[in-house]
């Protein structure tokens, strides 16, 4: 099949389309530019990035953070006056390899170059042509393969017999499928003397006017019949790194790692070239990242992006499980280092003195989880700072944890100068650390950005595993007599294309100027006298920055107060969440990195306050008369996790407001989850008002560490005692409650008056009988010997307002029982003898005597 013109095949890779849209393209090619920084792209580069306008077109554009050993090595310059116009002008048509056949070329080789070419103006060109320049003679260094490879050079000399027309790609964004098939013998490559021979291969497009519209370079690695060279040992480091992918340890802030485990994805691709050869390999395995992938395989687990409101579960992951399996499969018998925890950068945390982040990320409590998981300790003592760089700090960090007990450092060829004695360098040198001598494995930084140039693109990995197979046949041609040695460490993300990991590791062990061996090996061999380059200021610019790494101290300074008040097991730990904060993956993710530190903080935030004392109803306690006791209440609302914190309450006021201390073993409050404790403060005031108090939780033996943010109550203090205002409240009460039942009864006795029949309507008033002698009001007997009360014995008052019964006593027979005050006989009390005028002569609601006798007697008294 073929849409548009372009061949589609094998060469577009399985998760790519045959065809993007223009607009999609333009975006592609308008972002990564952006991102590109301007770091000296050249011909070929601006070749490949013109063809992302094309399916599976190559890019040349720089990664969107070039790391600072990539920078080091590239050795920007100018095109020479002469170069093709592709080379320094914007390149009018793209072109993208597909195929080039064979790997290793001989005098008898047949070979083919094909390809596509697109038309991406928005207009016709015409008479294009294409054509194949190249050199019949071999590259002499490896410094000349990178100027052909990065367009500083200027025509090639030779020019295949051979054009093709390109009548369809004249056309505004028509694509073109293109080929030639030729031989090493009538190109008339000269075949080097015992050793390999590298050949620059460049396709161009050229227009009516013979001005050429576009390009790329490639070559050919020809291998001669007779050799008289030693292969070079190659030892290979896969990097098993991902950026990171959880805030806390329960919650994770995105779910991408699980497409990067998936089939086809990142880390997927890894695996599977791993376990598809026999090439030895050593892993380099960040804990954290099988810490994820063992997380998800568990069972279900939550995802929650940074700033939403709730978290969504998720199932269990059965495609991470796959991938763990596959992973203990391939990597089955091959050595593996660990990294630090999160890959944590070791050198940007040693230059801000947080030296205890160091040390806690090559604890083996948070690396041992690698052993747990393949089953196995690693047999590997490497340390790999960040981008193979690092100062006398750094160095002597890593000599002091990872290589302890011995090991070597994994260092960039950025970093280093070539043998004084102008010996080709090999992979194994030494050097001084604060701790001694270590010794150091340089992987060739060349090599890496070779690797790194065949991302994500079928077009890119073929132009990348063709200069990876010129590049070593220098190294082997450089020094033939020589033994050579070559670590092979790509980026610690690398992201490539499908199928270029498995062929590289391949071509390690099927090319003839190549032998694959352990690292180990390579780590054995004598080591090689290579100069330090310093550690410059252009390469601490690439580290975490100082706002990031500040803040992440304040939240790693948060998370030590909150695990200080648990006890017994830890089941809530946010150690590995910092060191996830401090990995090596922010330094190229600045915003993202922002986000996940504030979602951190807000989740540590809200666990800590689970933790706390609680403020009563309105933050405010009324506190009666000038002493009392003030109730506080803490309560741990953790999960499965018991803490143990000291309560301290603080006056503001201590000239008005003046609190008592509690017993040491009040004090200390321990609590397991969702327990609550209760503490009464006494307090002691000098005058009313309202005062401020302040609650504070202590990290117990800890010199006075506050926990959490504390409260600020009031407390509100009165003159009256709790007792006090219950008895003037309940008196208050009784005192309405009479004054409500007098004026009932006055009520009703006008309406009796109104009424004309001199009852007061209580009952009737009976008559008197005689009394029992008794002395005393209302009584028979012998009276009250007084001067208001005088007369005879018996003598009494009749009773007012009271029902008097039918024997009440206090009367005599007939009524007449004696004098009142007033000089009256006295009767009992009835209709007849009532005169409403005289309130002493108004009729009683008793009923009974005695109840009269008794209402006469509060009367007299005043009541």
């Amino acid at each position: 099949m073929n849409i548009d013109g372009l061949p589609s095949g094998p060469w577009c890779g399985k998760s790519t389309p045959a065809v993007r849209s223009l607009s999609s393209c333009r975006r592609t090619v308008r972002g990564r530019a952006r991102r590109e920084g301007g770091h000296g792209v050249k011909a070929v580069g601006r070749a490949l990035a013109l063809a992302a306008l094309m399916p599976c077109l190559a890019m040349a554009a720089s990664p969107a953070m070039a790391s600072p050993a990539a920078v080091r090595a590239r050795t920007p310059a100018k095109a020479p006056a002469g170069a093709p116009a592709a080379t320094q002008a914007r390149a009018q048509v793209a072109l993208a390899l597909t195929k080039i056949t064979p790997k290793t070329v001989t005098a008898k080789s047949k070979i083919e170059i094909s390809g596509a070419a697109r038309n991406r103006t928005e207009h016709a060109l015409a008479g294009l042509t294409m054509r194949l320049r190249y050199s019949a003679q071999p590259v002499t260094s490896r410094s000349q393969l990178d100027q052909l490879a990065t367009g500083q050079q200027t025509a090639l000399p030779n020019v295949a017999p051979q054009q093709q027309p390109l009548a369809q790609a004249s056309r505004p964004g028509v694509t073109q499928g293109w080929s030639f098939r030729t031989t090493a013998r009538q190109l008339g490559l000269r075949e080097p003397v015992g050793t390999p021979g590298v050949y620059p291969m460049r396709v161009e497009v050229v227009n009516s006017a013979q001005q050429v519209v576009g390009g790329l370079t490639t070559f050919l690695t020809l291998m001669p019949k007779q050799r008289s060279f030693k292969p070079v040992a190659v030892g290979w480091v896969l990097p098993l790194i991902d950026r990171m992918h959880r805030a806390n340890d329960r919650t994770f802030i995105d779910d991408d790692l699980g497409k990067e485990l998936a089939p086809g994805g990142r880390l997927r691709r890894l695996v599977d070239a791993a376990a598809a050869t026999n090439t030895p390999v050593t892993w380099a395995i960040d804990p954290a990242l099988l810490d994820d992938v063992r997380q998800m395989a568990s069972g279900a687990y939550y995802v929650k992006a940074p700033g939403a409101k709730k978290a969504v579960r998720k199932e269990k992951s059965t495609v991470a499980a796959t991938w763990l399996t596959a992973l203990k499969s391939a990597s089955k018998g091959d050595p593996y280092f660990v990294l630090p925890y999160g890959d944590a950068d070791i050198t940007a945390l040693v230059r801000h003195k947080m030296n205890r982040d160091v040390r806690i990320a090559f604890d083996a409590r948070n690396t041992s989880l690698v052993a747990e998981i393949l089953g196995r300790r690693p047999d590997a003592r490497i340390a790999w700072p960040a981008s193979g760089l690092g100062g006398p700090d750094t160095l002597g960090a890593l000599a002091r944890y990872p290589l302890k007990d011995g090991g070597s450092l994994l260092m960039s060829s950025a970093q280093f100068d070539n043998p004084p004695s102008g010996a080709q360098p090999n992979a194994t040198t030494a050097l001084q650390t604060q701790l001694g001598v270590r010794k150091a494995l340089v992987y060739d930084q060349a090599v890496t950005q070779i690797l790194g140039e065949g991302s994500r693109s079928a077009s890119r990995a073929l132009l990348s595993e063709q200069r990876f197979l010129a590049e070593t046949a220098m190294i082997a041609a450089e020094a033939p007599s020589v033994p050579r040695t070559l670590v092979v460490a790509p980026d610690r993300h690398w992201d490539p294309a499908d199928g270029l990991a498995k062929n590289l590791l391949t071509y390690t062990k099927g090319a003839g100027w190549l032998r694959e061996v352990p690292l180990r090996s390579v780590e054995a061999a004598q080591p090689q006298d290579r100069p330090l380059r310093a550690y410059s200021d252009s390469d601490e610019k690439y580290e975490l920055g100082d706002v990031h790494l500040r803040q992440t101290g304040a939240i790693a300074t948060r998370a030590a107060t909150f695990q200080a008040v648990m006890t017994g097991p830890v089941k809530i730990s946010y150690e590995r969440a910092v060191l996830r904060l401090e990995s090596v993956a922010w330094r190229s993710s600045q915003g993202r990195a922002k986000r996940a530190r504030r979602e951190l903080e807000d989740e540590l935030r809200a666990d800590m306050q689970l933790v706390r004392v609680v403020p009563p109803k309105n933050r405010r306690v009324l506190m009666g008369g000038s002493s009392g006791r003030l109730p506080v209440l803490v309560e741990n609302r953790l999960t499965g996790q018991a803490v143990k914190v000291r309560l301290v309450v603080t006056s503001k006021n201590t000239a008005k407001l003046q609190l008592g201390g509690l017993e040491p073993d009040d004090a200390v409050i321990e609590l397991g989850p969702g327990e609550r404790a209760q503490r009464w403060i006494p307090a002691q005031a000098a005058g009313n008002g309202n005062f401020d108090v302040r609650l504070d939780l202590q990290i117990p033996d800890a010199g006075g560490r506050t926990y959490g943010d504390g409260e600020t109550i009031t407390v509100t203090v009165t003159g009256y005692g709790r007792l006090a205002l219950l008895i003037t409240g309940g008196g208050l009460a009784v005192l309405f409650v009479g004054v409500g039942v007098r004026g009932i009864r006055a009520r009703r006795r006008r309406k009796a008056e109104a009424a004309g029949d001199g009852s007061t309507g209580m009952g009737s008033t009976g008559t008197g009988e005689p009394g029992s002698g008794l002395p005393g009001p209302g009584f028979s007997g012998s009276g009250i010997p007084t001067a208001e009360y005088s007369g005879s014995p018996g003598a009494g008052i009749p009773g007012a307002g009271v029902p008097a019964g039918p024997s009440a006593p206090g009367s005599g027979p007939s009524g007449a029982a004696g004098t009142g005050a007033d000089g009256r006989t006295g009767r009992g009390a009835g209709p007849a003898g009532a005169r409403p005028e005289d309130p002493a002569a108004v009729p009683g609601t008793a009923t009974d005597g005695q109840a009269a006798g008794r209402g006469e007697h509060r009367r007299r008294d005043g009541g």
